[in-house]
């Protein structure tokens, strides 16, 4: 068999793992690999060359550990979808038919695409047009699939993040300082989430639990009052502050997208509680680096699962993280719900217990203030 390969959208750790799973699950059933390069556009023909290549075992020896992807990836470019009036999804047709060309001319039969909710979206298109795929979910965010558990990248981006903050919280001890941390997760708040329960934050404001300022605010004085010296807030980009999402215009096509509510936040918390404020937005940080031993081998286990679908026909279908197995869903099913954070979920009552605030209650005697650790020290005869 002759099968093929993208990755599309944003980077994050883990793509390579999955190449390398791919690729040694498929050479050992005496397959051929193609590789295609940035997204989706390496389908498309191009004057002078081409946009693929063979991939072997030899070139994707041990590149589980390396971030990014070998690829190249884009999350712009022609197989943008359009909806009609109605609402349904399509790819211009010349695009759609380039495409279709260049998978019958290299004799493939089938396609993973790595990639997003977009990413998704156009492979399910192609999908339709009856072309052989199989999608791989792969965000930071945690949010693409409510069928799957975990997607790669997110472990290694909430490690990124509790690292920083850890080094953070020394500096804002120091300076009796409050600081505020804002992290990815477009319209999801699992980054935040997670990092601040591994991290003792103080407070955890994500876009799935609507936040009352004023509440907040009471919080952190209570806990000032308590006498512990920093006060850490990690805030999700996508959180809501007095109930509408914070955005950043992009000055050269007008484009709008989430961030910016770092530097509001500390900016409202410092008027109001009257402690010196400071903010960090950690960015793309959060999708570099090498991936974590989670993220490596589910990855890993991504790639040879997307191997077994082939050989089974089960073309359609998206892998998915059940538990401690692989399995899959449709791609419909895939891109049909996101999986958000839900505020009885035992995850968030587990925060709760721990002493986090989420801004949506008012702080009582119990989670108002956290315990001031006691001092220790043999005492005087």
């Amino acid at each position: 068999m002759i099968i093929g390969i993208l990755n599309s959208g944003g980077d994050c750790p883990g793509i390579n793992a999955v190449i390398e799973g791919f690729v040694s699950a498929a050479y050992s059933r005496g397959w051929r690999v193609i590789g295609f390069h940035d997204g989706f556009e390496g389908l498309l023909p191009v004057a002078g060359g081409r946009r693929y290549e063979i991939l072997t075992p030899i070139k994707t020896h041990k590149i589980r550990s390396r971030g990014g992807t070998i690829l190249g990836t884009t999350n712009t470019g022609n197989f943008i979808v359009r909806y009609n009036k109605f609402g349904r999804p399509s790819i211009d047709k010349d695009v759609m038919a380039k495409a279709k060309k260049t998978i019958t001319a290299l004799g493939l039969q089938a396609l993973v695409v790595i990639g997003g909710d977009g990413s998704a979206k156009t492979a399910r298109l192609l999908s339709n047009e009856g072309l052989p795929v199989i999608t791989i979910p792969k965000t930071i965010n945690n949010d693409l699939c409510v069928a799957s558990d975990f997607t790669f990248g997110f472990q290694s981006a909430v490690g990124v993040v509790c690292d920083s903050i850890d080094r953070i919280r020394t500096t804002a001890n120091s300076h009796q300082r409050m600081m505020v941390i804002e992290v990815m997760g477009d319209n999801s708040g699992w980054i935040a989430l997670y990092s601040g329960i591994s991290t003792a934050a103080d407070v955890v404001l994500v876009p799935e639990i609507d936040f009352d300022i004023e509440k907040v605010v009471r919080c952190i004085k209570a806990r000032k009052n308590s006498g512990q010296r920093e006060i850490i807030v990690v805030v999700a980009e996508g959180a809501r502050l007095n109930g509408t999402p914070v955005t950043i215009r992009n000055k050269d096509n007008g484009d709008e997208r989430l961030g910016g509510i770092g530097n509001r936040l500390s900016r409202e918390l410092q008027e109001r509680t009257g402690i010196e404020t400071r903010y960090c937005v950690l960015g793309h940080t959060q999708r570099g680096g090498s991936p974590c031993a989670f993220d490596r081998i589910l990855g890993l286990r991504f790639g040879v699962e997307a191997v077994n679908l082939i050989e089974q026909k089960k073309f359609g279908s998206s892998l998915v993280l059940e538990g401690l197995n692989v399995g899959s869903v449709s791609i419909e099913e895939s891109v049909k719900m996101p999986r958000l954070v839900q505020q009885d979920s035992q995850i968030v009552r587990t925060a709760r217990d721990l002493g986090i605030i989420f801004g949506d209650r008012e702080p009582d005697d119990l989670t108002s203030a956290k315990p001031t650790p006691a001092r220790t020290g043999k005492k005087k005869s």
